[in-house]
């Protein structure tokens, strides 16, 4: 659900002069739009691009004082008539300006678009390292019990590159985009203070982003490769959201662009409902590889409390070529080890149980099935390219069925 002051303009008679917040009637009837959501049994209120709702002359009209206060006056009506629901809001900047949407914890959204994910994610694949994603993922810490990051890879818009600007340099940016041009992606500018046009979001499908055109690859490296890219977001602190084409690989529509003009068109596909039964059916297919995978680690995730949003991570900075987070239950008696190869290479870790504070002996893989030993207090393990591994102390499983409680 997308709330926002362009619903208003079809609603004033046309000698309605003040159409914003600062008008009463606009803003109750915009409380009322929000109600009839909330009554048609909308669960997330999404607060679209939500920086620039308060219109102040002498200022830049951004994440204003009053802005804070319609979102928590938004917050304090829902949970008067509406507890279940939560405020998501969308504000493609910087990743500190981002999050003080959070307010303090309990007063404004309870979920923020995490817009530094996916560029940090892109960035560690490109260059076959994850120290800077690391290093910033340990900034992720709890911000209350009820608010939350909203951990997305992709949208119907793009990769946003606003967030990371203070996060990564402009090397790295540039590489970034070199790198998803290559892949066939296009970049969109927005004009800097300075008057200069900077680079805003790439507009690109995920799938191509991970995976270049015309590529001789295996499509199982290739599914593995954009599988190991989305876990990330499934094991970080928050709540992951999967764009619908990532649900079936779609490639970047590029005719989408040359007929409409719009950059943005490339990641707009219309879903081919005959096309993605067929290739269901066909177990080789990319959709049904992507389809097996994924819906394997959904599945997985949905059933083990460790990855709750109000439990605990601790980021380990093992190797470079991997991300590592163990991730532990807000009750403290689940935990689960979460790795990624981020490389196409094979690359060998060694995990001493000192530095997560534990110190089982025995571990199952939930993924792969497999059972795994720690020996001298140490887990050792080879991983192959682009392998995704969720350990769980195997005296925490249930015997029955140990991918779920």
């Amino acid at each position: 659900m997308i709330l926002g002051a362009v619903y208003v303009w079809t609603t004033f008679s046309p000698d309605q002069i003040d159409l914003n917040f600062k008008n009463p009637n606009v803003l109750l009837r915009i409380i009322e739009t929000l109600l009839l959501y909330v009554r048609h049994g909308a669960d997330i209120i999404r607060l679209d691009a939500v920086m620039y709702l308060w219109e102040e002359p002498g200022t830049k009209c951004v994440h204003l004082e009053q802005t804070h206060e319609i979102i928590k006056l938004l917050r304090d009506i829902l949970n008067a008539v509406a507890p279940r629901v939560a405020l998501i809001t969308e504000t493609n900047v910087a990743h500190d300006e981002n999050i003080v949407y959070f307010g303090n914890g309990q007063d404004e959204a309870q979920m923020v678009y995490n817009f530094a994910l996916p560029p940090l994610v892109l960035h560690s694949f490109y260059t076959e390292n994850t120290t800077i994603l690391s290093t910033w993922a340990k900034s992720l810490i709890k911000i209350s019990d009820s608010a939350t990051y909203f951990n997305f890879l992709d949208s119907h818009d793009g990769i946003g590159l606003m967030a990371v600007r203070d996060i990564l340099g402009k090397e790295d940016i540039d590489y970034i985009i070199e790198m998803a041009k290559k892949h066939g992606g296009y970049i969109s500018y927005k004009t800097a203070e300075d008057g200069n046009a900077v680079p805003y979001e790439i507009n690109i499908t995920w799938y191509s982003a991970l995976n270049p055109v015309g590529s001789d690859e295996d499509i199982h490296l290739q599914v593995k490769r954009f599988i190991a890219s989305r876990s990330i977001a499934f094991v970080i602190r928050g709540v992951p959201g999967i764009y619908l084409h990532s649900l079936f690989g779609t490639r970047g529509d590029q005719e989408a662009v040359k007929e409409t003009q719009d950059k943005r068109a490339i990641n707009r596909t219309i879903v081919d409902v005959d096309s993605i039964i067929e290739s269901m059916n066909n177990p080789s297919s990319k959709k049904s590889l992507i389809n097996r995978d994924l819906g394997r680690l959904i599945g997985i995730r949905i059933n083990k409390r460790a990855f709750h949003p109000n439990g605990d991570q601790q980021i380990l900075m093992i190797s470079q070529s991997v991300f590592a987070v163990l991730r532990t239950s807000p009750e403290m008696d689940q935990h689960i080890l979460a790795i990624t190869n981020v490389t196409g290479r094979e690359c060998r870790i060694e995990i001493p149980m000192s530095d997560i504070g534990l110190s089982e002996s025995r571990w199952y893989d939930l993924i792969n099935r497999k059972a795994r030993s720690a020996e001298n207090q140490k887990l050792c393990i080879t991983l192959q390219p682009y392998d995704v591994i969720w350990l769980q102390p195997s005296s925490e499983l249930v015997l029955s069925n140990p991918e779920t409680d």
